[in-house]
């Protein structure tokens, strides 16, 4: 991954109003915008229509309207970019439903696995136990998101949201089992 105190500074600058800032931070988190993505991409269906480079594209299009957010680091700015291509994803997979079907979600909260493939159905109740969860216990959520979807390590994510490595252990333990009671017996949501 791209050093952290450079991607701070420059997120710092762009959010003060330094355009260049942006241009310049691009190239530095590039490939890992590209990791991220292909991380997401390996859980798609084959011939998803929606590739690496164009979630990627996608995601930049969306992180140059952020600029007013208040970055806090390089951690930040990539939960931000997964969370905008998980959203992305998910439009593209409410769109690409085209009937209803029923059965359990198969969904693998194994980080170590990385992102298993997932169908479009399942992604979207991932994601709508994601809101659930969000609002049950948003750090819980947080954390989900940092280990599943980045692939942050528990000492990185310790590190991101300033917990210890014990806490995110246990609150990532808890995130899981809530996670598979939401989702197992439920039907596929179609929205």
């Amino acid at each position: 991954m791209s050093g952290p105190g450079e991607v701070t500074a420059l997120l710092s600058a762009w959010r003060e109003g330094d355009q260049d800032a942006f241009e310049k931070l691009i190239p530095i988190v590039y490939a890992d915008l590209r990791r991220i993505a292909a991380r997401y991409m390996r859980s798609e269906n084959e011939g998803h229509t929606l590739q690496t480079t164009a979630l990627v594209h996608e995601a930049y299009l969306r992180l140059t309207g952020e600029r007013e957010r208040s970055w806090e680091n390089r951690a930040h700015f990539f939960g931000v970019a997964a969370q905008i291509m998980r959203n992305l994803l998910v439009d593209h997979a409410r769109r690409a439903m085209t009937s209803k079907r029923g059965g359990d979600i198969a969904v693998q909260l194994d980080a170590s696995a990385g992102l298993t493939e997932i169908s479009p159905e399942d992604l979207l109740a991932l994601n709508d136990a994601l809101k659930r969860l969000s609002e049950v216990d948003p750090r819980a959520s947080r954390i989900v998101e940092l280990r599943y979807f980045v692939g942050l390590t528990i000492e990185e994510i310790a590190e991101v949201i300033d917990a210890s490595v014990r806490t995110v252990n246990r609150e990532w333990k808890t995130a899981k089992t809530w996670l598979r009671a939401e989702l197992r017996g439920r039907k596929r949501a179609i929205a």
